[in-house]
């Protein structure tokens, strides 16, 4: 394991708190605007993973309660995006942590065409490091004339070409093959704390009709599910301020600031 698990804590303990679990990139670098919309109205903590090539599940969940144990956090809403969502099912077996409610933002439960998973995976393996980096490029590129115009957005983009590594692609690959080997379904189907979707309208990644369809027969304990057009897989990022007006009222709580 080259790093270890960090962690970072915005707001005051008087708030909520929310914790973001991020997807296959595996770091927060692409979470600054959700964090700004909900500035003000939510502790909001975030994760890093290590880019680690043998943790199971299990191990994310435990190192993820150590860490919010040391920053004596002991409850609070998830999000769980895309890869995140497996961890956040996780934490829930292991009932270590009080959870007040689960937003899944683009994910799932078991992933919905997973024989797909482990040919991206192997495909992965093929690809030479520049390539994985000019499509990330590429990817920031749609964003980049907005981005000028705001510094903060600018960081997260450069942030974020920063950590995609030979490496990272590694761990990456690692997160797809737990992804295809988990099936949360019981876990789901047993849950008690309240279940929210959140999904973009266009995401091959995660075919979200067949997401939801699932949760509405199986999961008892699914409020709502929303989809913000014409966001994306990111969802958070892309669709950040109607993503923020939606989790805060499921969370009951004021809507961020125009």
């Amino acid at each position: 394991m080259s790093e270890t698990l960090q962690v970072r804590v915005e707001g005051p303990a008087s708030l909520p708190t929310l914790i973001y679990l991020p997807g296959l990139h595996g770091d927060w670098t692409l979470i600054a605007r959700l964090s700004q919309c909900l500035q003000g109205r939510v502790r909001f903590v975030s994760f890093t993973y290590p880019r680690t090539l043998t943790w199971t599940l299990d191990d994310y969940a435990a190192a993820i309660e150590t860490a919010l144990a040391q920053h004596h956090i002991q409850q609070g809403w998830i999000l769980g995006e895309s890869f995140g969502s497996q961890v956040a099912w996780e934490l829930l077996s292991r009932g270590r942590f009080a959870l007040a409610g689960i937003i899944l933002a683009g994910g799932f439960v078991k992933h919905p065409v997973r024989w797909m998973v482990r040919p991206v995976k192997w495909g992965c393996q093929w690809f030479l490091l520049r390539w994985f980096v000019t499509f990330y490029r590429a990817y920031c590129h749609l964003y980049r004339a907005s981005a000028l115009r705001d510094p903060a957005r600018r960081q997260m983009l450069e942030d974020f070409l920063v950590r995609r590594t030979k490496l990272d692609l590694a761990a990456a690959r690692h997160r797809l093959e737990l992804i295809a080997t988990n099936d949360p379904s019981a876990i789901a189907r047993q849950c008690r704390v309240p279940v929210y979707g959140l999904t973009g309208g266009i995401d091959p990644i995660v075919p979200w009709p067949q997401v939801r369809h699932w949760l509405q027969a199986h999961c008892p304990a699914l409020r709502d599910y929303q989809v913000i057009w014409p966001a994306d897989h990111n969802v958070l990022n892309r669709g950040a301020q109607p993503s923020a007006r939606q989790i805060l009222r499921w969370m009951e709580l004021p809507p961020p600031a125009a």
